[in-house]
């Protein structure tokens, strides 16, 4: 368009150089500088447009992506704090049921613990606690009775003496007031080899010393169901058997007390199960 302009210029100024005057002649060369001039000038800006044109389109296009982005970023984030919050909830109720869990097993653990003292102030008020034949006492949370064997035979006998009926009668007093408690009998001899006819060693005569401790029991009407017969023999003493002293120490009978209470043991093997599953 600018060189069709230029020619059409030029051709009128020819046309007119021939027909009109020098003055006239130089001033419309000068007015087609100056036209020349402003359309050059005009075709500068122009450019300039059409570059600013493009740089503005191509922000456009930049800003349209990064909203695009950012919508995505923005839903995403949503999505993220919508399971944040579910993470989060879930979190919590499990903290909430584990601490229920621990509450009743410490419930549970002090109940048992109750049940246990009581016991054994009973053993301790009815068999008589300044005894030093007679021990009462708790180990690993069972209740147990420790009785020297000089109250309970005479040296290398299984059978009852009087006077150890009268001791055993205070414990099955004790034993028919907790209805929900069984009682395992345990013999224990020194490391004196025993062999005296019908037994053959010391494992017999630990044996058959609770078992004579039982007889006695069941005629004190304990409930036969609740008894259980053990002998140890030589093999758990209190003290080396290296004196006499100690091995009197050693040869004693132990009455083991063990509380029915199978549903809270019951109960905190299961809670236990259902914390280690919920800590995995």
């Amino acid at each position: 368009m600018k060189k069709v302009l230029l020619v059409s210029l030029l051709s009128t100024t020819l046309l007119l150089s021939s027909c009109v005057s020098k003055k006239q002649f130089t001033e419309l060369e000068t007015k087609q500088k100056e036209t020349e001039d402003l359309l050059n000038s005009t075709t500068v800006k122009l450019n300039s447009c059409v570059t600013d044109k493009a740089s503005a389109t191509a922000r456009v296009t930049a800003l349209e992506e990064q909203i695009a982005d950012l919508r995505k970023n923005n839903d995403n984030l949503q999505v993220l704090s919508a399971k944040g919050a579910s993470n989060i909830e879930k979190t919590l109720e499990s903290i909430k049921e584990k601490d229920l869990k621990i509450t009743r097993l410490q419930d549970a653990i002090t109940k048992k613990d109750s049940v246990t003292l009581a016991l054994v102030t009973s053993f301790k008020r009815e068999v008589g606690i300044n005894d030093p034949d007679i021990e009462v006492n708790v180990e690993k949370g069972v209740v147990f009775i420790s009785i020297a064997d000089k109250l309970l035979f005479k040296s290398g006998s299984y059978n009852v003496t009087s006077k150890a009926k009268d001791v055993l009668a205070k414990v099955a007093k004790v034993v028919n007031s907790k209805p929900d408690f069984e009682c395992m009998v345990e013999g224990h001899t020194d490391n004196v080899p025993y062999s005296k006819s019908p037994l053959i060693d010391n494992w017999d005569l630990s044996v058959k010393r609770s078992t004579s401790i039982i007889r006695v029991l069941e005629t004190l009407d304990v409930n036969p169901g609740r008894l259980i017969a053990a002998g140890r023999s030589s093999y758990v003493p209190l003290v080396d058997n290296d004196t006499a002293e100690n091995k009197s120490k050693n040869r004693r009978t132990r009455i083991v007390v063990l509380p029915k209470i199978d549903q809270f043991y019951d109960m905190i093997e299961k809670e236990m199960k259902n914390l280690e599953a919920g800590g995995n």
